[in-house]
């Protein structure tokens, strides 16, 4: 259980931060970046799930936010071994395996896609491609940060998972908001 009664310590004023086992590391360190990149998406889904209001949808991101503290812890142990314990959270592939699932129920609904999409729809769907194009972010720098640390294999594909989840899900809001926006090649010409 995780008790804050002080949130500032003043031990980040040197520019370092404190990992899960203790150690610090620099805040400008890749595996930091990650880290920031995720709690940014976090935050992006936090106003997409605002926008919703309840239901299925509300549901299924608020257990994702839940996921990407798991994942933030994830990315802040340092180690070898992935596998969870009392004191170490760690993507699992079943979290992986339900993205997966519930993108095939919110994909077997909708029309295949003719065109590209251009960002935009409902202010959730809006809210929602943000939130995918700072999880391919996340992506991208946790990836980065995979070349100099050894980072849990299922947080990378966790956060590949997400990104088509959010992606689906978009076009699922806006079908039932009028459709997607489509790209039309050269339209501005």
């Amino acid at each position: 259980m995780v008790k804050l009664n002080k949130i500032y310590t003043r031990t980040g004023d040197d520019g370092t931060t404190g990992l899960v086992d203790g150690s610090r590391t620099a805040k400008h360190d890749p595996r930091m970046q990650a880290i920031g990149d995720v709690d940014e998406a976090n935050s992006a889904i936090g106003i997409a799930v605002a926008a919703l209001g309840e239901g299925d949808h509300a549901v299924m991101l608020r257990r994702i936010q839940n996921d990407l503290f798991d994942l933030g812890a994830d990315l802040a142990t340092p180690g070898e071994s992935f596998e969870p314990s009392e004191m170490e959270l760690r993507i699992v592939p079943a979290q992986v395996a339900r993205l997966e699932a519930e993108i095939d129920v919110m994909n077997a609904a909708l029309e295949p896609l003719r065109s590209f999409i251009l960002p935009g729809g409902s202010q959730a769907a809006a809210a929602l491609h943000l939130a995918r194009a700072i999880v391919r972010r996340a992506e991208r720098t946790a990836v980065g940060a995979a070349r100099a640390v050894s980072l849990n294999p299922q947080a990378l594909a966790y956060l590949n998972r997400l990104s088509d989840h959010l992606f689906v899900m978009t076009r699922a809001i806006n079908a039932a908001n009028g459709g997607d926006i489509l790209w039309i090649p050269g339209a501005s010409r």
